[in-house]
């Protein structure tokens, strides 16, 4: 990995974990009590785990946060934002061979120049600078990266999108080997794997790779969504992207065990009657837990926990209702951005 740069699998330990409060001025300003139940599950199953930072221009009511010793578990800044999603304008994270945290700042434009980002794009910078993190700040704001769209093992094989990453609105870059290059000398990248099918209908990121398939510890297995409805819109793509999966190496030249995922029943917007990406594939994994995603859809909710319990045998698998997430087309996964261990001064 060049430099000794690593960018950490999700598994390893973390110290905290970033969200951001949803306001008034968001998308979500029409169901603001329903989403911010949400977020008050999302940020109890984390601060079970590790310290949360919420951010936004303003702090939860008290209602909606963790109580008795979790809530010490809780920070709030007052950082301005313009959406919730902070897996993607959040810090991308990598480590050197002492353990030294960097916080990347990469380039965050609102998904390809679809929504405003201006303020979420100065997160990373003002999160820095509170001081509380014994961290580096590196400023990658010449790459628009973010952070669902690739999935590391922590040993130099990241997993990635075509659709995403090759976007015109994006970088304007068609050269798999120029963004590969670049991918090397930031994230200590040593193998790039790129899926060229599977993207979720509704999908505003263009096929990021935490709705579709991720990396499971320690390295060796990939967890991916299927569907087994010849009917469905999805069928085609995501039994083509199955095949590209068992193709797939790591850096190391190992090929993958693969655990499907079911694709939840079908979803729409109440509003426009447009179809949603929900997907159990946009867990977080944190200290030793996964945070999964469910629909109130009984049967396809348990088979995906029972999935998720088999696939990581060792960890506590919490489950957080995200429906509400949905509709503004994510889910959790996307809502949350965790800080290796030793980003912070304050634990």
């Amino acid at each position: 990995m060049k430099g000794n740069t690593r960018f950490p699998a999700e598994w390893e330990p973390a110290d905290a974990v970033l969200v951001a409060w949803p306001h008034s001025d968001t998308d979500w300003c029409r169901m603001l009590p329903d989403v911010r139940a949400c977020y008050a599950d999302i940020i109890r199953a984390c601060a079970t785990r590790a310290t949360v930072i919420i951010i936004g221009p303003k702090e939860p009511e008290e209602k909606y946060l963790p109580e008795g010793d979790l809530r010490d578990n809780v920070i709030y800044i007052n950082i301005p934002t313009n959406d919730t999603w902070t897996r993607d304008y959040g810090p991308i994270s990598t480590v050197n061979s002492e353990r030294r945290v960097a916080f990347n700042d990469f380039q965050f434009n609102g998904w390809g120049l679809k929504f405003a980002a201006d303020k979420d794009n100065l997160a990373t910078k003002h999160l820095f600078a509170t001081g509380l993190f014994d961290s580096d700040l590196l400023n990658r704001l010449s790459f628009v990266l973010e952070g669902g769209s690739v999935e590391s093992d922590g040993k130099g094989t990241i997993l990635t999108t075509t659709s995403c990453l090759l976007s015109p609105n994006r970088n304007g870059a068609d050269d798999i080997p120029e963004i590969e290059a670049y991918l090397s000398e930031t994230l200590g990248a040593r193998k790039v794997n790129w899926l060229q099918n599977g993207e979720l209908a509704g999908d505003d990121t263009d096929g990021h790779i935490d709705t579709l398939a991720r990396i499971v510890p320690p390295g060796d297995t990939i967890m991916y969504v299927g569907c087994n409805d010849a009917e469905d819109e999805h069928y085609a793509p995501l039994k083509a992207m199955c095949e590209e999966l068992k193709a797939l190496t790591d850096a190391d030249g190992n090929p993958y065990h693969l655990i499907e995922l079911p694709l939840p029943s079908a979803m729409y917007d109440p509003e426009d009657g447009t179809r949603l990406p929900a997907t159990y594939a946009n867990f977080l994994i944190l200290n030793g837990a996964v945070i999964l995603p469910v629909y109130s859809q009984p049967k396809n909710d348990l088979l995906a926990l029972m999935t998720v319990k088999a696939a990581f045998p060792d960890y506590e698998v919490i489950t957080v209702d995200c429906r509400a997430l949905v509709r503004q087309h994510g889910s959790l996964h996307c809502a949350t951005m965790q800080l290796p261990k030793g980003s912070m001064i304050i634990k």
